[in-house]
Parts: structure tokens; C-alpha cells; sequence
């Protein structure tokens, strides 16, 4: 049998599927977030629009999705944190980064995903962008025509600035 694509470590036929075919409820925000996951792999665009909460399901885009469904190479889900979102919570949030493939180059998609409970089902509810924090130099900018940090005693241009 093969893998769940979410990377559970369980049989997709035991996690992901029974959750997108509806025989069973997400117990968790968790759940719920590699389900989503799951159904980008496998084009299932009913789920995905079932699963959004209802009050967020006139922003849902078929086409779109089924775009990017079909056209990604679908690498790997790695979940990053996740706060609430258990079985006795309304709320959750699932940082997660969707690993893909799309024309060509390897990209990544790093979202805080937030999830809402309405009768025991797992609803997502909204996401936002996970920006990568901007690099601050902690040493000092060496110039151009600055001695060279090496040690050689040449200027920077003319030794490691190259």
C-alpha cells in the first residue's frame, strides 16, 4: 500500500483518504491541514472546496486550484508548528511549507493555516504567507577598496571581492 502523500508515515487508504471521501471527520486542525494537503495531490477539488469553512467558500477558486493541483509536482508537507487545534478546541493553527515542483524549479509554499470546529468538523478558515525574515549583517560591510578581511593585505577588490 502506498504512503499518504502528507508524510504521516501512515497508508494513504488509513489517512487521508476515509477524511476526503467523508467516511470519517478530522480529528485535529492537523489532520484536517494534511488532508488539504492529501487532496492537492490527488486533484480532489470537491473536498477542498467542502472543506474551507462555509463562510470563506465564495473566495474558492476551481480553476485555480485545479491548476495548480494538476500542474505541481507535489514534493513533501512539512508541518512547523502547530497551536490548539486538538480534538476539545474550536480553533487551530497549522504553520505548514508545501513542497513542489512548478515549471521546473523546486518551490516552496510556507503558510500559517487557521482552522475552525463547527460541529466536530475541521474547517480551514483563512492562511497567511509565512515571509522569510530579512538577513541583518552582523559584521561590518567591508568596501571596495577596504583591506581584505582574509588577512593578505590586499584591498578587498583585488583579493576576496572578486
Amino acid at each position: 500500500m502506498k504512503q499518504c502523500p502528507c508524510g504521516s508515515g501512515q497508508t494513504y487508504e488509513k489517512c487521508g483518504k476515509p477524511i476526503i471521501s467523508g467516511e470519517r471527520n478530522a480529528n485535529t486542525a492537523e489532520q484536517a491541514m494534511r488532508a488539504r494537503y492529501t487532496a492537492h495531490v490527488k486533484v480532489e477539488l470537491d473536498f477542498l472546496q467542502s472543506s474551507m469553512h462555509p463562510d470563506k467558500r465564495d473566495a474558492y477558486d476551481r480553476d485555480v486550484a485545479r491548476q495548480w493541483s494538476e500542474n505541481a509536482e507535489w514534493q513533501g508537507l512539512d508541518i512547523i508548528e502547530v497551536k490548539g487545534g486538538g480534538a476539545g478546541d474550536d480553533e487551530g493553527e497549522v504553520e505548514f511549507i508545501a513542497r513542489f515542483g512548478w515549471q521546473g524549479e523546486d518551490k516552496e509554499h510556507h503558510e500559517r493555516a487557521y482552522f475552525k470546529k463547527v460541529e466536530s468538523t475541521w474547517y480551514f478558515y483563512s492562511g497567511d504567507e509565512v515571509k522569510p525574515e530579512p538577513y541583518i549583517r552582523i559584521e561590518p560591510k567591508v568596501g571596495r577598496n577596504d583591506p581584505c578581511p582574509c588577512g593578505s593585505g590586499k584591498k578587498y577588490k583585488k583579493c576576496c571581492g572578486k
